[in-house]
C-alpha cells in the first residue's frame, strides 16, 4: 500500500542494446524492491518485453500516463509503468553502441530530471548506459554527471562517488586525461569532494562517517622528494577541514590506504584522480559496486560495471549491482522526501 513517506524512485532501462534491460527485469523480479520504494519504471514498451524474456521472468506493472500520477497511486505492491517511444527495435544491433540507442537514454533522462524538477520523484536509478552512443546520440559533456549537473542547474561542486558495500570513494577529477590530472588539484576542491562525502553517507545513512583523503604521489610524496602536492596542497585541505569540525584524516599513501578502509577504519576515501579509486574498487567487488552522481539535487545511481555488451541478450547478467544501486537510491531518496517536509 502507498505510504507517505516512501520515496517515488524512477527506474530507466539503459542502452538498449546491453544488458540494463534484463537486470531491471530481475531487479523488479523480486519481491522485495517494491516493499522498499514507490516504483515507476520508463521505457519503451517494446524493450521492456524484451529484458523481461531475455531474463526469463514476466513482471506485472501498472500503466500511468505520467510521473505525476505516481506518487498518489493508492497500491505501489507493483511497479508503475511510463510508456515511451524513443528507440525501434529495427535501430537497435544487440551489444553494438549506437546513435539511436544513444538517443533513447537521453531522451529517457532527461524526462526522468523533468520529473525531478517538478518534484514528481525523490531519487533516480538508471541501468547501464554507453558513454560513446550517448555521444552519437547528442551527449554535449564528457559523461552522463555534466549532463545532469547542468540540466539540473548545480552550481556548486559535483563528482561522482563510487560505492562497494559500505565503502565509498569520491574524486578530484575524474574522466580526464591522466597527462592533466595535477593540474586539477586544489585545496577547494579537495575540501569540496571530502565535504560532499561526508554530507552524502549521512544521506544514505551513516550517522558519523569517517572520510579519510589519498596521497597524490608515489609514497605520499616522500616528504617532498617525490612531489610536492601531499605537503603544498592536501594536507593544508585536510587541516581546514578539521579546522571547520569534519573529521577528516590524511593525506595517506594510495596504495596502502583501501587496505585500511578494506579492513573496516574508513568509510570513505577522497581519491585524486579517476583510476585511483577505480582500480581498487572494482578489485575489491566489480559485480557489486555502485555509481553514485554526487552533488545534484535529486539522488541519482546506477551499477558501477556498464553495458556488458559481451553478454548482452544472454539472460547471464548479474543483478547484485543494480540492487545495491536501487537501495542507495530508496534510502537516499528516503532522506532528500523526509528533508522536505
Amino acid at each position: 500500500m502507498n505510504s507517505p513517506h516512501q520515496p517515488v524512485v524512477a527506474l530507466t532501462l539503459g542502452d538498449p542494446a546491453g544488458i540494463g534491460p534484463e537486470l531491471i527485469a530481475k531487479l523488479l523480479a523480486q519481491p522485495e524492491t517494491t516493499t522498499q520504494a514507490n516504483v515507476v519504471l520508463i521505457g519503451d514498451p517494446w524493450l521492456w518485453q524484451r529484458g523481461q524474456q531475455v531474463a526469463g521472468v514476466q513482471v506485472a506493472c501498472d500503466a500511468v500516463d505520467g510521473f505525476a500520477a505516481v506518487r498518489s497511486r493508492a497500491d505501489t505492491s507493483r511497479p508503475a509503468f511510463i510508456a515511451v517511444d524513443t528507440v525501434q527495435p529495427e535501430q537497435v544491433t544487440l551489444a553494438k553502441a549506437e546513435a539511436p540507442g544513444g538517443a533513447s537514454v537521453l531522451k529517457v533522462l532527461n524526462r526522468c530530471m523533468d520529473a525531478a524538477l517538478a518534484g514528481e520523484i525523490d531519487a533516480i536509478c538508471f541501468a547501464p548506459l554507453n558513454k560513446h552512443a550517448m555521444k552519437q546520440g547528442g551527449l554535449q559533456h564528457e559523461d552522463e554527471l555534466h549532463h545532469f549537473a547542468q540540466y539540473l542547474g548545480v552550481k556548486g561542486y559535483f563528482c561522482e562517488f563510487n560505492t562497494l558495500g559500505s565503502l565509498w570513494t569520491s574524486r578530484v577529477s575524474s574522466h580526464i586525461p591522466l597527462k592533466d590530472a595535477a593540474s586539477w588539484l586544489s585545496r577547494d576542491r579537495i575540501m569540496a569532494a571530502a565535504r560532499l562525502i561526508h554530507q552524502s553517507l549521512k544521506a544514505a545513512g551513516v550517522a558519523a562517517p569517517r572520510v579519510a583523503v589519498a596521497g597524490f604521489n608515489p609514497h605520499n610524496g616522500d616528504g617532498g622528494t617525490c612531489g610536492r602536492e601531499e605537503i603544498d596542497i592536501i594536507a593544508p585541505a585536510v587541516e581546514a577541514l578539521n579546522a571547520e569540525g569534519l573529521p577528516i584524516a590524511g593525506p595517506f599513501p594510495a596504495d596502502t590506504i583501501f587496505l585500511k578502509a578494506r579492513d573496516g577504519q574508513y568509510d570513505a576515501i577522497v581519491t585524486m584522480y579517476h583510476d585511483q579509486g577505480q582500480i581498487a574498487i572494482k578489485l575489491l567487488g566489480f559485480s557489486q559496486g555502485v555509481t553514485v552522481q554526487g552533488g545534484l539535487p535529486i539522488p541519482i545511481t546506477t551499477p558501477a560495471h556498464g553495458t556488458a555488451y559481451d553478454i548482452a541478450g544472454q539472460g547471464r547478467a548479474n543483478v547484485n549491482a543494480t540492487a545495491n544501486a536501487f537501495a542507495i537510491a530508496v534510502r537516499m531518496g528516503a532522506s532528500a522526501l523526509a528533508a522536505r517536509h
